[in-house]
C-alpha cells in the first residue's frame, strides 16, 4: 500500500469513527451507528468525485463501505467506555481533515492538472464528511465553530500542490501537507486558534442614499 492510498483509507475509517461517535451522542441504535460511518467517511470523497466527473470511489471499491462499517461496530460496542466522546470526535475529525484533504487535492490534480482545482478538491473533500455529520446529528457544527477548520483543509492542500509543482517527492509533498493541516487544526483545538471574525456594522438609513 501506498503513502497516498495509506491517507484515503485513514480519512475514511476515521470520519466514519466520528460518524458513529455522533451516533453514540445521540443514543442510537446499530443501523443509526452504520449509516451515520458511512455518511460521514464516504461523504466528502463522493462529492468529490461527482463534481470531478469521475467514477465514485466506493462504487467502484465498496470495501469502503465495509471499513466504515466495521469502524460503526467497532464503535458502538466502545463507545461507552469513552469518558469524552465529543472531544474524541473532534480529535480524530482533525486527523481525517488532514488525511483525506491531501488525498482530495492529490486526485484533483491528478484528473485535472489544475493547482486551483486541487485545493478545492482537498477542502471539499476534508470538510464535507464532518458538516454532514453535524447536521444530521444536530451536533455543534465544526464549520461555524469559532477555531480554525476549512482555513486548515486549505493550507495542507495549498503547501501539497506547491511542493508538488517545484518537484519535490509525492512522499515528501503528502508528509508536509498532512502535518501542516494536523497542526493548524490540532492548534485551533488545543489554543483555540480563529480568524478574525467579521464585525457587523449598522446599515446606513435609506434617506441617507438619496
Amino acid at each position: 500500500m501506498t503513502l497516498i492510498e495509506a491517507l484515503d483509507y485513514l480519512g475514511v475509517a476515521l470520519f466514519g469513527a466520528t460518524g458513529a461517535l455522533a451516533a453514540s451522542r445521540n443514543q442510537l441504535d446499530v443501523i443509526g451507528f452504520l449509516f451515520l460511518s458511512s455518511v460521514t467517511g464516504i461523504g466528502g470523497g463522493t462529492a468529490r468525485d461527482l463534481i470531478l466527473d469521475v467514477p465514485v470511489f466506493w462504487v467502484e471499491r465498496p470495501m469502503y463501505v465495509l471499513i466504515c462499517a466495521v469502524v460503526g461496530v467497532l464503535v458502538y460496542f466502545a463507545a461507552p467506555a469513552i469518558e469524552s466522546r465529543y472531544r474524541l470526535l473532534l480529535w480524530l475529525d482533525a486527523v481525517a481533515l488532514a488525511a483525506y484533504g491531501i488525498f482530495g487535492a492529490y486526485k484533483g490534480l491528478l484528473v485535472t492538472g489544475s493547482p486551483t482545482v486541487a485545493v478545492v478538491m482537498g477542502m471539499l473533500t476534508g470538510t464535507l464528511g464532518g458538516i454532514i455529520r453535524d447536521v444530521l446529528t444536530n451536533e455543534p457544527s465544526v464549520l461555524t465553530r469559532q477555531e480554525v477548520y476549512v482555513a486548515a483543509a486549505m493550507a495542507g492542500a495549498v503547501l501539497f500542490v506547491s511542493l508538488s509543482g517545484l518537484g519535490l517527492s509525492l512522499a515528501l509533498s503528502v508528509g508536509a501537507g498532512f502535518l501542516l493541516a494536523l497542526i493548524i487544526r490540532g492548534g485551533a483545538l488545543q489554543f483555540h486558534w480563529n480568524l478574525p471574525a467579521y464585525r457587523p456594522r449598522p446599515g446606513r438609513d435609506p434617506k441617507d442614499l438619496l
